[in-house]
């Protein structure tokens, strides 16, 4: 297959997802996270533009995956980027894929998910998961400027979660920006509907560090020493320090087990903070 992929190519031992297909209808991203770690590995990432031949390749593809797979889209560029108002590959998508026999998962920062509310609520098992880093909108605007605002991502959460079970990436977690007031964080996003927590920690890249630290400069000692002097080398990455980052999970953990939400990590590699499968695909059952 040319366009769609299994996730993980490379075979990360820190990668807990069920086996699973990866799928993006563009190449790159608007959105301009600065903790973006798909941007040290695609070309251009900030121009973002729809793959070439798009449709033809999709409809090729998708006859060659085993009924009842699981397909995420996206890992690497938001489906409902800027492009996707006029371009709609991702709409185009989710309708051709109402003709096939598999369960869709949709990973977004975006309410432009709601404009295909209408395709959503017909695919017979989707999960959508909304990524929300911080309910501080200076902070969040800082961190994703290009990205809808908290208060917009929030709304989408809530009109999803009407039809369809709906998870929270609730990360990175970068300490010490937005590592206070998880417990507020959590009770929001359930209050929101959101159904299951996925959370993380910032892993740093030579890219993305320069970024966070020109944006700010204040924080530039304590993380040149928890990351650059003790932090952790796991594959491409660099992670925070163990201790630092249990703790800061542990708060997730408890704070959502509390709350009665369930609550998973993505590549931290400490399993005992998973309460459910990792990636939200529990929710396919509910």
């Amino acid at each position: 297959m040319s366009l769609i992929t299994l996730f993980d190519p490379w075979k990360s031992s820190l990668c807990t997802c069920p086996k699973k297909y990866s799928l993006s209808p563009y190449t790159g991203c608007s959105h301009n996270c600065l903790y973006c770690y798909a941007s040290s590995y695609i070309i251009n990432f900030k121009a973002p533009r729809e793959k070439k031949d798009y449709k033809e390749r999709l409809s090729r593809d998708l006859k060659k995956i085993p009924p009842g797979s699981t397909l995420a889209m996206s890992n690497s560029s938001d489906p409902y980027l800027h492009l996707e108002k006029d371009k709609k590959l991702t709409r185009f998508t989710l309708k051709t894929l109402l003709e096939v026999d598999l369960k869709i998962m949709i990973v977004t920062k975006s309410n432009l998910i709601l404009r295909d509310l209408d395709l959503l609520k017909k695919l017979k098992k989707v999960v959508v998961c909304v990524t929300i880093t911080t309910l501080d909108e200076t902070l969040a605007k800082t961190l994703e400027p290009n990205a809808p605002s908290v208060a917009l991502r929030l709304k989408t959460i809530k009109e999803l979660s009407k039809y369809l079970p709906v998870a929270c990436r609730f990360d990175p977690l970068i300490y010490p920006l937005n590592t206070r007031g998880i417990k507020d964080v959590i009770k929001k996003l359930k209050d929101s509907g959101a159904r299951q927590i996925i959370t993380s920690t910032y892993k740093t890249k030579p890219d993305n560090f320069k970024r966070m630290i020109k944006a700010f400069p204040e924080h530039k000692k304590v993380w040149q020493e928890f990351y650059l002097t003790h932090g952790e080398k796991k594959g491409r990455y660099t992670y925070l320090p163990y201790h630092l980052r249990h703790t800061i999970l542990e708060e997730v953990k408890t704070h959502s087990q509390s709350l009665g939400i369930s609550c998973s990590t993505c590549r931290e590699d400490i399993p005992e903070f998973q309460t459910t499968v990792c990636d939200g695909s529990a929710l396919f059952n509910c």
